[in-house]
Order: structure tokens, then sequence, then C-alpha cells
């Protein structure tokens, strides 16, 4: 049987206008078309549909926030390309990197939103409740959205930008990268469901 449904919440007009503002400022500045449409649409697209069906695909305002923020941050990307988003001089190497953290903060947050999304999806169209089956499920598909977006990026270079690689990429010399955006995915997922788990749980009971 499927749970009762919450009522939901409208979008945050805020969000919404700061979603619309970063997308213009993205595509204004951005350095590389492509790289824009990768990073920003893809999302934007989804956040787009999330909001016209908000009636019948209702989430909370906790929800549709994290959502906001994470297209912020695909628009910073697709305004530099993470590996080249603008930092302070000497931020890098005053932490002791070797390379520019954007892009591995990018995969942390993108584990975590898609864990705070997926989490509410089920909680609200299944009898699921919280515990371990649904932290393994949530895990498991935050992964597997990661590796998917891994392969997504392969296929974008090997059709449209063969001899760039590496550059288009944003592996930044690391041949690990991959791996590593992936490691850093699941750490978001695992983060998300410990630290917005119950607040999320608050969220949809008040909503019933």
């Amino acid at each position: 049987m499927r749970a009762s449904q919450p009522r939901q919440d409208k979008p945050p007009l805020l969000a919404a206008v700061a979603c619309l503002a970063a997308a213009i400022w993205s595509l204004i500045g951005a350095t590389d078309i492509g790289v824009w449409a990768f990073e920003v649409l893809p999302l934007g697209l989804g956040i787009l549909l999330v909001g016209l069906f908000s009636a019948r695909l209702p989430l909370t305002r906790l929800t549709y926030s994290m959502l906001a923020v994470g297209f912020i941050m695909q628009c910073v990307g697709g305004r530099y390309t993470f590996s080249a988003v603008p930092l302070p001089d000497g931020f890098v190497e005053g932490l002791g990197l070797t390379r520019n953290p954007i892009d591995r903060v990018g995969h942390v947050l993108q584990g975590f939103i898609s864990a705070v999304f997926l989490r509410e999806m089920v909680r609200r169209r299944t009898s699921l409740p919280p515990g371990w089956w649904l932290a393994a499920l949530i895990t498991g598909t935050c992964l597997g959205f990661s590796a998917f977006y891994e392969l997504a990026e392969a296929w974008m270079v090997i059709a449209f930008y063969p001899d760039a690689g590496p550059e288009w990429l944003g592996t930044q010399g690391d041949p690990w990268d991959a791996q590593w955006d992936m490691t850093m995915a699941l750490v978001g997922a695992i983060a998300a469901q410990l630290m917005l788990g119950a607040a999320q749980d608050r969220a949809l009971a008040k909503a019933r």
C-alpha cells in the first residue's frame, strides 16, 4: 500500500528567483557553452518540472531549498568549469591542496542534495519507514547516479571533445578523479541522511 500523501509546500519564490538569476549570470559569462549546457541544463530542466508539477509532486521547503542550492552550484561550474572556479590568491596553497577543491565540493553536494530529494520521494510515495533499508536504498541510488554522471561525462567527451578529454573532464592531472568524485558523492549522501533525516521526517509529519 502507498503511504498517505502529505500536503505540499509551494516552491519558495526566493529560491526560484535565485535560480533564475544564477542561470542568467552563468550563461552570460560561460567560457564554454557545451560545458554550460552539460552542467546546468539537466538539473535546471529537472527543477523546472518539479516546480510545474508541484501540486502532484509535493516536496517540503527543505528539499526545494536544497535543490536550489545544488542548481546554483551547477551554475557556478557551468560559468567557469569546476576546475577553473576562481578562488582567492593563495587559498589552495594555504590549505595545502594541489588542485582546485570546488569540483570535490560539487560532488559532495551532488550526493547530499540527491539524497535529500530521493529520501523525501520515497517517504512520500511508499510505506518504507526510516531505518537501514531506507538508508541503503537512498545511498545506493545516489552512488549509482554519481557513477552514471561520470559515464555521461565520458560519453560527452568522446562525442564532442575527443582531443581534449582531460581538460574538459577537469581531472586536474588526477588519474583517480572519477573514483574520488564518486566517493565524495557517497560521503554527501550519507551525510545528508545523518544530518537532515530527522528534520525531514518532522517536516513531513507536519505536512500530513
